[in-house]
């Protein structure tokens, strides 16, 4: 048995995954703004568009990815220049946008609070209340 000891199978590669995508579903659904792609990224949704027209038989992500790895090390600092400059615009966007979320999500928690903190008269929140007698008809079932 070659490989390190504790490494995980391929099964379990895959629930993590999964798990992984999970979580990004959350955080979308809850409207917290996306990440800002870096300059490569920029740069790779450009590419594969000329890509794919100039290679329309090639339905292969793997080439199109190693393709443009291919060129963006090829690519001179100058070259890669406009890439940059829309990654630091889209990130300077997303820190506006990310600032506001954090803003808006930080006032609406505290409203959250307030509103639970009125309602403590009783040390017994409701659901525990609805237990407590949801379990009294059990028990006078079972006894019938």
């Amino acid at each position: 048995m070659k490989g390190k000891a504790g490494a995980s199978t391929k099964g379990e590669g895959r629930l993590k995954a999964a798990g992984g995508a999970g979580k990004r579903k959350k955080a979308a659904a809850s409207g917290k703004p996306k990440r800002p792609p870096s300059a490569f990224f920029v740069f790779m949704s450009e590419f594969r568009q000329e890509y794919q027209a100039a290679h329309p038989e090639n339905k292969s992500v793997a080439a199109v990815s190693k393709a443009a790895g291919e060129k963006w090390r090829a690519m001179s600092e100058e070259e890669k220049a406009p890439y940059v400059d829309q990654a630091g615009q889209k990130k300077q966007d997303y820190e506006k946008t990310k600032a506001n979320f954090d803003k808006k999500e930080s006032t609406s928690s505290k409203k959250g609070k307030t509103q639970d903190d009125e309602g403590e008269g009783s040390d017994k929140s409701k659901s525990e209340v609805d237990d407590e007698q949801d379990g009294s008809d059990e028990e006078n079932e079972d006894e019938e």
